[in-house]
């Protein structure tokens, strides 16, 4: 038996509508380079099938010298990473010392294997501090712990493996690292649905924080990707010859 006809004329009324949880079906990428980390992050976060935010932040701060890129849900990787800065605050103030990034790391670790029936987040933690220099950690679903020259999380990133396996090489400056993040998430914005928007970049080293943000249409365009375009005015600034034809009745 069909459906009713009211639940195809509306457009909404499907297994993922508005209702569904915030998701950051997404792609995250954390690169070590000569003298710290490179942190990036592209800035989609989907309600089922639609785009609920397209510029949003995945790249959080938990200490001065500490951040963490998150995916998976928005709501689970955002309280996770409250309680976490909250208990470095406080560290911080007991010891008289800013956190080290594997402290930072492993009690996200904690919080993600005590509750990793009830959460379904990713995070990669990266950082630097004066013991170990710049420190990538992974700490998938189930709270696994894993530190790494480079790692790379989210729905994009199974377009990325080979990629990074072919591109990334030790002893990178920081100009290559930052360029290998931005190219690796626009390729993966190019074929993955999930993400999307903007680029953000956070340089971690000896010297503090550095955040950098690169537009839409400032990325690199791959195999058969269309030009970005602001909206329906640049077509027809274009002139008659690109001017839409109106619908017939």
């Amino acid at each position: 038996m069909a459906p009713p006809l009211a639940q195809w004329s509306n457009p909404l009324a499907m297994d993922s509508d508005l209702n569904d949880p915030h998701s950051m079906g997404t792609t995250i990428i954390g690169v070590t380079y000569e003298g710290g980390v490179v942190l990036g992050a592209d800035s989609r976060t989907s309600t089922g099938m639609y785009v609920a935010n397209r510029a949003s932040d995945k790249i959080t701060q938990l200490t001065d010298n500490v951040y963490v890129c998150r995916s998976g849900s928005a709501a689970d990787s955002q309280i996770v990473s409250d309680y976490v800065r909250y208990f470095l605050h406080q560290h911080t103030i007991q010891l008289g010392q800013p956190a080290t990034v594997k402290v930072a790391a492993n009690l996200l670790r904690l919080f993600s294997y005590q509750n990793k029936n009830m959460l379904q987040t990713g995070l990669i933690v990266g950082g630097w501090d004066k013991y170990e220099g710049g420190q990538i950690y992974s700490i998938p679903l189930g709270g696994t712990i894993l530190r790494q020259p480079f790692t790379i999380g989210g729905s994009g990133s199974s377009y990325l493996y080979g990629f990074f396996d072919q591109e990334w090489k030790e002893g990178m400056s920081k100009d290559e690292a930052e360029k290998l993040v931005v190219k690796a998430v626009s390729l993966a914005i190019a074929r993955d649905g999930a993400s999307g928007g903007v680029v953000r970049t956070v340089i971690i080293n000896g010297d503090g924080v550095r955040r950098n943000f690169y537009s839409g249409d400032s990325l690199p365009l791959w195999h058969e990707e269309l030009e970005p375009r602001n909206s329906l005015l640049d077509i027809l600034s274009a002139g008659p010859a690109n001017t839409p034809e109106p619908m017939s009745i």
